[in-house]
């Protein structure tokens, strides 16, 4: 399998835990890797839906996946501030098609003043039931959205508007080069 390097292009694909495909993201380029986190950015890209419906996405986005955490946080770079969007997920991996998680279901918005809204609470109680989460996932999930409200609050990595512009400055070359 071919690792990921800086500049390549990669999809995103969004599981559910029965392993169907819940969406895909149809690009994304790779801005950073450590050890622990995949950092990717797309604009404009085409977004397709488990039924089959599309779309493009609006703004840019700067998307952090980890190996070891439970979600996923995506910058949004809209005209009057960045926000974030966080997903309740398994730790990503690259299988040398695509970068691929398990959507849990429970996602937090986060306002540009860092206030935050936990979203699909409703989504999340009926699919622990129709999937059938085990007890370790559910009890992983609320450590793993503990963990991230306090990042949320203290502004951690990448809850840092600075770190998220870095990233975008480096997306916008990553994508000029690759003209």
């Amino acid at each position: 399998m071919k690792p990921l390097i800086v500049g390549d292009t990669v999809q995103i694909h969004s599981y559910k835990h029965n392993k169907a495909l819940h969406r895909i993201w149809r690009s994304a380029t790779v801005i950073n890797q450590t050890e622990d986190c995949l950092v990717l950015g797309n604009y404009k890209t085409r977004v397709i839906e488990a039924d089959g419906r599309n779309w493009m996405t609006k703004e840019p986005a700067i998307c952090y996946f980890f190996k070891k955490q439970w979600f996923n946080v995506i910058g949004m770079i809209k005209p009057d501030g960045i926000y974030y969007y966080c997903n309740l997920s398994s730790p990503y991996l690259f299988d040398g098609e695509a970068v691929k998680y398990i959507d849990y279901d429970l996602d937090i918005r986060v306002s540009r003043d860092g206030t935050f809204k936990i979203l699909d609470e409703d989504e999340y109680q009926k699919h622990q039931l129709k999937y059938r989460y085990p007890i370790e996932i559910k009890t992983i999930l609320e450590k793993e959205m503990n963990t991230l409200i306090h990042m949320i609050q203290h502004r951690i990595k990448p809850f840092d508007d600075a770190f998220i512009e870095s990233s975008f400055e480096t997306f916008k070359q990553l994508r000029q080069t690759s003209k």
